[in-house]
């Protein structure tokens, strides 16, 4: 099962690859990690994408915890939260499939941010569900490139990931 872990940690050299480490040296795998400052310049929020059993996440989140560096750690699929991921995707187009792409990117609200006479840049916001199903309803063959930041997400209601 995915898992969506926010952490909130130190804003230092070194920190990131601890918790890499960490994922590396017992065999877990990142499916994908998102790191930015907060409002407070001394922190960083990692958000980090893995899967595993229960057990296998609440080994991780003890390890996660565990490290000097992180201060505090929520796993969000525990709580009511809000999930976002960007895509930017590069479909060639012709004077045929010009309109059936724009229609696509319409439903999904995607946003056509470039135009070449052999091209199209999408761009695609939501969770990563919507994400695939864009992917699976544009023809293959046209996809010139895709582009994923991977999720980050932010717990609903009061509850927050703060110090």
């Amino acid at each position: 099962m995915k898992h969506i872990i926010s952490i909130l940690i130190e804003n230092e050299s070194g920190a990131l690859s601890r918790v890499a480490g960490l994922f590396s040296a017992r065999g877990y795998n990142i499916e994908s990690l998102t790191v930015a400052a907060t409002e407070d310049t001394s922190l960083s929020r990692m958000t980090l994408v893995t899967s595993g059993s229960e057990e296998v996440v609440d080994q991780i989140v003890k390890q996660l915890n565990k490290l000097i560096d992180v201060v505090k750690l929520i796993d969000l699929m525990d709580c009511p939260h809000i999930e976002r991921e960007l895509m930017l995707v590069k479909v060639h187009t012709n004077e045929k499939t010009r309109e059936e792409i724009k229609n696509v990117a319409d439903i999904f609200r995607g946003k056509i941010i470039d135009v070449t006479p052999v091209s199209y840049v999408v761009e695609i916001t939501g969770p990563s569900d919507k994400l695939d199903s864009f992917l699976a309803a544009i023809d293959a063959k046209s996809i010139v490139e895709v582009v994923r930041s991977g999720a980050t997400g932010i717990s609903r209601g009061e509850k927050g990931l703060h110090i």
